[in-house]
């Protein structure tokens, strides 16, 4: 997973991710760090390995660590995060190794990971989406009880 190792050490990956860190420090419900964006990526790889997809596994992380990676523009200027974070991520994906066609699969599940109709797809797209959503440790969590997600959104047993 080199090409993975190289996004982990990226500057601009590692900028954008203070930002959100910064922007999120005081946040007391979920955030859009490192250690979401690596469930998200080996939450994807279980439910790639499980429906029997054949996605390449770095086409999953990389989409798990860059779809919230513009979260820090929502806050900022209100940009919906889905969009900030297609538009930073094809310079990191291009200069960590990712092909066109591979950066496309990416940019498009980054752009559909919070349309609900994207949970019923195949491919990166479906996986991407359903691994965000099932990332969240509801459960276990201190705040779920001032949380304004609705209970059936909620993840409040361990699916993965």
């Amino acid at each position: 997973m080199d090409r993975i190792d190289r996004i982990l050490r990226n500057e601009s990956f590692l900028a954008n991710l203070r930002k959100n860190e910064e922007a999120e420090a005081d946040r007391k419900f979920c955030c859009h760090g490192v250690v979401h964006f690596l469930d998200v990526a080996r939450i994807g790889e279980i439910i790639n390995l499980e429906e029997n997809q054949g996605i390449n596994r770095e086409l999953i992380y990389a989409a798990g660590l860059l779809h919230d990676i513009g979260k820090h523009e929502q806050y900022a200027i209100g940009t919906p995060h889905e969009k900030s974070s297609a538009k930073i991520a094809p310079k990191i994906l291009k200069q960590c190794g990712f092909s066109e066609e591979e950066t496309k699969q990416i940019i498009d599940a980054i752009l559909l990971h919070r349309d609900s109709e994207s949970a019923g797809k195949p491919g990166l797209i479906g996986i991407l989406y359903r691994a965000d959503k099932a990332s969240r440790a509801c459960f276990a969590c201190k705040m779920e009880k001032e949380c304004i997600w609705k209970n059936d959104k909620k993840n409040l047993q361990i699916k993965y």
